[in-house]
């Protein structure tokens, strides 16, 4: 099928949201919420693994330039602890420069399997280098050669420039596990705001906030 055969609207009309047989909703009832939002999140993610999500630890990351314009992007969930919720990226990158300029920023995960969400919005801090460089060394040899590539966002001339250095990148992984690129930053997320989203087969949907407040956390409802 080529594009010219496609009819977009056909398709989107064929799809379905949470089919039977795909995606099992879960009774969520908010009154069992723990007080922490990390707690729930940890259930949450494990329940995710456990009923097949391929891949629950990829987030939206959504930041803003200095002009206030909005930009999102998929991530990798680097680790949800006492820190914050953390994340990678080069500091030269376009997130990486948007950060610099806006220490602010939300993630979103969204796991169709079990019809749920999270949402999370607050300040964003950088872990020290040496937490960079354990982070990095503690993935595999083809994201550190990703890495030691560098130079993302930047422009490119052409796919061939592409192949040069990423292969000459990959030979300096192999040879060299702990080399270090010093443009690799990690970042936690401390989140003001949490949302755990639960879909509803009659749209009935649960949505718990969790809002900062003092040195603990207030939860809510809010309406589907």
């Amino acid at each position: 099928m080529t594009a010219a055969d496609t009819d977009l609207h056909e398709l989107l009309r064929s799809l379905r949201v949470w089919a039977p047989g795909v995606t099992t909703l879960r009774p969520f009832d908010p009154a069992s919420a723990p007080d922490s939002p990390l707690t729930l999140f940890t259930e949450w993610f494990a329940q995710a693994v456990a009923a097949g999500e391929r891949e629950p630890h990829t987030m939206t990351l959504a930041t803003a330039d200095a002009d206030g314009l909005p930009d999102a992007r998929i991530v990798m969930l680097h680790g949800a602890d006492a820190d914050g919720w953390s994340f990678a990226t080069h500091a030269t990158s376009r997130k990486g420069r948007q950060l610099d300029a806006r220490r602010y920023a939300a993630l979103t995960f969204y796991w169709p399997v079990l019809g749920r969400q999270v949402r999370l919005r607050g300040p964003v801090s950088i872990a020290p280098g040496r937490a960079a460089q354990a982070d990095l060394h503690a993935r595999s040899t083809g994201a550190l050669a990703a890495a030691l590539t560098g130079r993302q966002s930047e422009p490119l001339t052409s796919l061939e420039e592409l192949a040069s250095v990423s292969d000459e990148a990959w030979r300096q992984a192999q040879a060299d596990p702990t080399a270090e690129s010093e443009t690799w930053t990690l970042y936690h997320l401390h989140p003001d705001e949490v949302e755990f989203f639960q879909g509803d087969e009659r749209r009935r949907h649960v949505r718990v906030t969790y809002r900062r407040e003092g040195g603990g956390w207030v939860r809510g409802l809010l309406w589907p």
